[in-house]
C-alpha cells in the first residue's frame, strides 16, 4: 500500500462493540475531511480482558507518531505494545508517511489525520479517547484538542474530540533552529535535496510549499484545551527542543496542565522508557472521563 492509494478508501465491516472488534487487530484506510487516505491500525489491548477493570474496554488511546515515523516503525510499535497493557490503541501514519497518501505538512493539516483516527476509535465502541503524541505528533495533539473541543458545540461534537491529551517532546513555537538537530531537520524540510532524502531515506514525502497561513502554534493552542486534562512530558536531555519549550507550554496551560520533566530522557518515542510509557498509560486511564 503506497501513496497511490489515496483515492481508494477501504471500509471496515466490523460492527462496533462486537467480540471481533474487541479481540482482533484491524488495519484499514481512513479518509480525512480533505480526502487524504490514512493507513491506520487498531490493537484491542490486553487490558480489555482484565475482569478487575471492567470499564477499561471503553477506553482507547490514539497515538500520533513523530516526524519520519509511521505505523510500522519498530519504535512506534514498541509504544503501542506498552500502552496496549492499559487500553486499546489506534495508531496511524500521518499523511506523507509510510503507507498513507498525501504529503507531509509537518504538523499543519495533520490535525485532520488525527481527527479521522479519533472518530474511528469512537466508531469501534470506545466512549473515552485519549490522544498521545510524540514530537511533531505532540504538537498535533495540542492543536487538535484546541480545534476539536467538545464544549460550546464545537467541531468535537462529531466524535473527533479527545477526553485527555498527552504531549511528549513537543515544540512550543514554530521555526525553532536553536539546536543542530533542528537545523538538520529544517534542511530536510526546506531544501529540495533534503526532501529527496526524506522520500527515499525515511519514507516521508514532504510538500515543497511553506505554510500559508501559518497555523496556530502549540503554545497558542494550549490555553484553548481547558478543561480537557493535559499532560506535558519532556526529557531533560532532549537534543531537539530545550527545556524552555515544555515550560512555555506548562505556563500557557496554567492550572489545568501537568508537566513531567524526565531526568536522563532524550527525545520522543526512541527515548521513552517502558516505565515512562506505563506511567503515561496510568495517567491517561485515570483522567479520561
Amino acid at each position: 500500500m503506497g501513496a497511490g492509494t489515496a483515492g481508494h478508501v477501504a471500509r471496515s465491516t466490523v460492527r462496533p462493540n462486537s467480540e471481533t472488534t474487541r479481540r482482533t487487530p484491524l488495519r484499514t484506510i481512513l479518509a480525512t475531511d480533505d480526502g487524504v487516505a490514512i493507513d491506520s491500525v487498531y490493537d484491542p489491548g490486553s487490558v480489555v480482558y482484565d475482569s478487575s477493570r471492567p470499564s477499561a474496554g471503553d477506553l482507547a488511546f490514539v497515538v500520533a507518531h513523530g516526524f519520519t515515523g509511521d505505523v510500522d516503525r519498530p519504535h512506534v510499535r514498541r509504544v503501542v505494545a506498552a500502552l496496549s497493557r492499559h487500553a486499546a490503541v489506534v495508531t496511524f501514519s500521518f499523511r506523507g508517511h509510510g503507507g498513507s497518501g498525501g504529503l507531509s505538512t509537518v504538523g499543519d493539516r495533520e490535525v485532520l489525520d488525527l481527527a479521522a483516527a479519533v472518530r474511528w476509535a469512537r466508531g469501534l465502541g470506545h466512549r473515552r479517547v485519549v490522544t498521545i503524541g510524540f514530537s511533531m505528533g505532540g504538537s498535533v495533539v495540542l492543536r487538535h484538542a484546541a480545534l476539536y473541543g467538545e464544549k460550546d458545540g464545537g467541531a468535537g461534537q462529531d466524535g473527533a474530540h479527545t477526553d485527555a491529551v498527552v504531549s511528549v517532546s513537543a515544540p512550543a513555537r514554530w521555526y525553532y533552529r536553536g539546536t543542530p538537530r533542528m537545523r538538520r531537520l529544517h534542511w530536510l524540510v526546506t531544501r529540495p535535496e533534503g526532501r529527496l532524502v526524506g522520500r527515499y531515506g525515511f519514507r516521508t514525502r514532504i510538500q515543497h510549499r511553506g505554510w500559508d497561513p501559518v497555523p496556530m502554534s502549540p503554545v497558542q493552542a494550549v490555553p484553548r484545551i481547558a478543561p480537557t486534562p493535559l499532560l506535558i512530558v519532556h526529557g531533560e536531555l532532549d537534543g531537539y527542543f530545550p527545556l524552555d519549550h515544555p515550560r512555555m507550554l506548562a505556563d500557557a496551560a496554567g492550572d489545568h496542565g501537568e508537566l513531567w520533566l524526565e531526568p536522563g530522557m532524550g527525545h520522543a518515542e526512541h527515548a521513552a522508557s517502558e516505565e515512562l510509557l506505563d506511567r503515561i498509560g496510568d495517567w491517561a486511564a485515570g483522567r479520561a472521563g
